[in-house]
């Protein structure tokens, strides 16, 4: 609109013209009085807070300490309790075997090796035993009388020593032709048959005892505090199954490569299922301590990678409290380290700084 045509308009309507200068002389006005405070008043603080205290409004929920007995679950291996390669000690033919797979009972014979000239060796071993001791006896006879050289007594000792071990060690080579079982379990592996030839050393079979059976695994580090012998334990087998059974070892120095310790549960087998050599999840039920229920969603980091919640203390102050996370599931996370009582922060922690006095609305905790 060119400006002669604004002064016609004007002339036309000269009231209307008058309405609107005086709408915008007012509009000024209240612009310039509201700019002239804002730059001479700081505004009011918040009702109930001081002047030092934050602005922001946290909503806190105290959460109380309640009984919990954490569970560690790891995984490991299943292995028999006892197992044992049986290995020949003497030369000889076998001839007796057990079947694969036969159970035998603690001292029962597994199989035999051939004596061959053993029981031969016996007889002229006690022969030569008996020889010996009659001439050590009159050697005795003629030392009281000091008819015989002091050498030739000590002589006539040794040749009997000599004898006595040589009896011993025949002996001993015929028990050894007859294997029994050092412990009652069942033959695992036979890699001979009858009429082998053995010599000492080699492998007649292996004997395993499933009766109990361990279970190997490793602990992080950050998880082998309150970890002792005897602590009640249970193996999840892979199909859902469970055995029970207890704690019996820890090692005392961690693994120099992955910073984790051993450790070995004992577990009751009475069915005799066979999983030994099978993994499976542990179970530890560590002692029962006070710990706090939370939302995971509480949960956060310092700037250690601590795990940790955000609190308010007595003074009215935002802090960040380090716990101790014992479980944790999408609905429910269960941790220590925190005093008995304590007020958590659940809405609105991100917009204060850690040590500000904030205004807190309290909420009831969830059931």
């Amino acid at each position: 609109m060119a400006m002669g045509d604004i002064t016609q308009w004007l002339g036309r309507h000269k009231g209307l013209g008058w309405v609107l200068l005086a709408v915008l002389v007012a509009l000024f006005w209240l612009w310039r009085g509201e700019l002239y405070q804002a730059a001479g008043e700081a505004p009011a603080a918040e009702p109930g807070v001081g002047p030092s205290a934050a602005e922001w409004r946290l909503e806190v929920t105290e959460l109380v300490a309640e009984p919990y007995r954490p569970r560690l679950r790891l995984q490991g291996q299943l292995q028999p309790w006892r197992r044992l390669e049986v290995r020949a000690r003497i030369t000889g033919t076998v001839t007796r075997l057990p079947e694969l797979g036969q159970r035998v009972a603690e001292g029962e014979a597994l199989l035999g090796i051939s004596p061959d000239d053993r029981q031969a060796r016996l007889a002229r071993a006690e022969a030569d035993l008996a020889l010996r001791q009659a001439e050590l006896t009159a050697a005795e006879r003629l030392r009281r009388n000091n008819l015989t050289a002091e050498t030739d007594y000590l002589a006539r000792r040794a040749a009997l020593t000599q004898a006595e071990a040589a009896l011993a060690a025949i002996r001993l080579e015929l028990e050894h032709s007859r294997v029994p079982a050092p412990f009652a379990g069942s033959v695992d592996r036979l890699p001979l048959e009858l009429g082998d030839v053995v010599q000492p050393g080699d492998s007649l079979l292996t004997l395993v005892d499933t009766a109990y059976l361990t279970l190997q695994a490793d602990v992080p580090q950050q998880q082998v505090a309150g970890l002792a012998p005897g602590l009640p334990v249970s193996a999840v087998l892979l199909d859902g199954r469970e055995l029970s059974g207890e704690l019996g070892f820890v090692a005392q120095a961690a693994d120099a490569a992955t910073r984790s310790y051993a450790l070995e549960a004992r577990l009751a087998n009475p069915d005799g299922w066979r999983v030994a050599g099978a993994s499976a999840g542990l179970d530890i039920r560590l002692p029962e301590q006070r710990a706090h229920r939370l939302s995971p969603a509480l949960l956060s980091l310092d700037e250690d990678g601590r795990p940790g919640v955000r609190v308010v203390d007595e003074d009215q102050r935002l802090r960040f409290l380090p716990v101790r996370l014992f479980s944790i599931t999408p609905d429910t996370a269960w941790v220590g380290g925190l005093p008995e009582r304590v007020r958590v922060v659940t809405r609105g922690g991100g917009f204060a700084e850690l040590g500000e006095r904030v205004a807190v609305a309290e909420r009831e905790a969830a059931p």
